[in-house]
């Protein structure tokens, strides 16, 4: 091994290749893929988690053999759409039984021992009860007074998705970006993670915008307020049959007790999931597709590529928050490693070289990297990208626009740095 212009050379242990590789990063060869992935062996996940992803990406993969085949991608509702629907509607019927029955046992027992079951089944209906999202007490949260020209901006993106805006922004700590409904009134709600939204160009965040905004006109059953609540009350029951750890004797027993209503839970939730995996699938490359037309294929192609890299970012942040800690307390370090914190993010992001992010979508497609387990591969969704002419931008932003944006999430962008200096960076 010889190192040459800051560079690692060596030749590859399983074809002899010359490797030239950045000393910061995996050594990795080109000609064989070894050591491509050296964490694939190290990743952890549940049964439940392993079966989505496999499932997504059967499903992935067949949506683009469609694709390249010359099929199209339309937002429907099929089969699985309906059984799904039924399904959630079932789980539903039996939240409401519950506190019907409830109600029942509590006036039929009235001022006797008979309360006592009808008081239990009200609160396991009431715990089980579909829940609305709202927007977070602890996070900053913009209004159009707050930052008249990002939501401007969403507004632009969203008349070309074919849609409406939003009417709450809310400024994360996570390198990501969502939209959901919240509130009985059905209100829109976009995150934007700025561990993302920092790194990107801003012709990137156009592009992340539309694929966003894209969820709102392609039909995704998963998100719908139905199936949404019937996954989460699905979630809470398998919560409350998980066994006990280190039991006593009685506890034991409870968990045996316990066995076969946790499976039928984990099997419903399990079906309802693989029913509404195809759909969400096509939602994802419908949103992708919607990107490319917003912000240019290009544009989409490269946020694929950040995608890829969110370990390094969390690995910077991981070290700011390391440095802040060493240099004395809290108040102290907040003040020295919150400011410019954004900037190195994005500086040290922008210094991966090629021969790195290439090495990263190689693993990518070995590991089935996805954004969650019910996102197609993060590879697959690059390809779908590729599929015919590129398209030009629909929505460019000015300089002008960028810096009046920027003065607007100032404060966002503060409270945030100094939340992950003080809370440390978790996802």
């Amino acid at each position: 091994m010889s190192t040459v212009a800051g560079e690692t050379v060596q030749a590859c242990p399983e074809c002899g290749t010359e490797i030239r590789m950045d000393g910061r990063f995996t050594v990795w060869c080109a000609g064989c893929d070894w050591n491509v992935d050296p964490e694939q062996s190290r990743e952890k996940l549940s049964r439940l988690a392993r079966a989505q992803r496999a499932l997504a990406r059967r499903h992935g993969e067949k949506l683009l053999a469609e694709l390249t085949a010359g099929g199209t991608l339309r937002p429907r509702r099929d089969a699985s759409s309906l059984l799904a629907y039924a399904f959630a509607l079932a789980v539903h019927a039996l939240t409401l039984a519950l506190a019907a029955g409830g109600i029942w046992l509590v006036i039929e027992g009235w001022g006797g021992w008979g309360m006592v079951p009808g008081v239990f089944l009200l609160a396991l209906g009431w715990s089980l009860r579909p829940r609305l999202p709202r927007l977070p007490e602890d996070g900053p949260v913009l209004t159009r007074a707050d930052a008249p020209e990002l939501f401007a901006l969403v507004d632009e993106v969203a008349h070309v998705a074919g849609t409406r805006g939003v009417d709450a922004i809310v400024v994360d700590g996570r390198f990501n970006a969502s939209v959901m409904s919240y509130g009985v009134r059905g209100r829109r709600r976009l995150t934007l993670g700025l561990p993302l939204w920092e790194t990107l160009t801003p012709q990137q965040r156009i592009a992340l915008l539309g694929h966003e905004l894209g969820h709102y006109s392609n039909g995704d059953t998963r998100h719908g307020r139905v199936v949404a609540g019937a996954l989460r009350s699905l979630t809470t029951w398998h919560y409350f049959f998980l066994p006990i750890a280190d039991p006593e004797p009685l506890e034991v027993v409870v968990n045996l007790f316990y066995v076969v209503p946790r499976w039928l839970v984990l099997g419903t939730l399990m079906l309802l999931d693989r029913l509404t995996l195809r759909a969400t699938q096509r939602a994802e490359y419908l949103a992708d597709r919607m990107a490319a037309r917003v912000g240019s294929t290009q544009a989409a192609v490269e946020l694929m590529d950040r995608l890829l890299v969110s370990d390094s970012a969390a690995v910077v942040l991981h070290r700011e928050v390391n440095t802040a800690a060493l240099r004395g307390p809290r108040g102290a370090r907040n003040d020295t490693r919150t400011d410019g914190l954004w900037e190195r993010l994005a500086a040290d992001l922008a210094s991966v070289p090629e021969h790195e992010r290439e090495r990263q979508r190689r693993a990518g497609a070995l590991r089935g990297h996805s954004v969650d387990a019910t996102h197609p591969p993060t590879h697959l969704r690059h390809a779908c990208l590729l599929i015919g002419a590129p398209t030009p931008p629909a929505v460019v932003p000015g300089e002008a626009r960028e810096s009046r944006i920027a003065e607007e999430l100032a404060d966002a962008r503060a409270k945030v740095a100094r939340r992950i200096i003080r809370d440390g960076f978790d996802g």
